[in-house]
């Protein structure tokens, strides 16, 4: 049901609930409790009857742990990427990686002027 009405709404709503995820994840953790989880579909109007609420966290929440990622979430939705989507992230990760020089996970300015000119 929530895969039907997702595919209806489309990209922006997707997003919508990645930023939403992360605003409310206030310990930076990527998980989200159960109520957490139920208060974002309610507030993108994604409500869905309880039964299947929770027949959808049972599925969600494989490890039992009572939380959900927004990776895990995703998946469950959207299924695996596509092999050309997995190819640009292995591009991006690829120029990232040679970007930060000093393995700081973070890349200055200065170093990006290294590598590239936009004249």
């Amino acid at each position: 049901i929530l895969r039907d009405t997702l595919s209806k709404r489309g990209v922006r709503v997707i997003t919508g609930l990645g930023k939403y995820f992360r605003h409310i994840d206030k310990n930076r953790n990527g998980f989200l409790s159960q109520a957490d989880f139920k208060e974002a579909l309610k507030i993108f109007h994604l409500e869905i009857p309880e039964e299947d609420f929770e027949s959808l966290w049972l599925i969600l929440d494989d490890s039992k742990s009572d939380k959900v990622d927004y990776g895990e979430f995703t998946r469950a939705v959207f299924g695996e990427m596509n092999e050309y989507r997995k190819a640009f992230v292995r591009k991006v990760s690829f120029a990232y990686m040679k970007l930060d020089f000093n393995k700081t996970g973070s890349v200055p300015m200065v170093d990006i002027t290294k590598c590239y000119c936009a004249k």
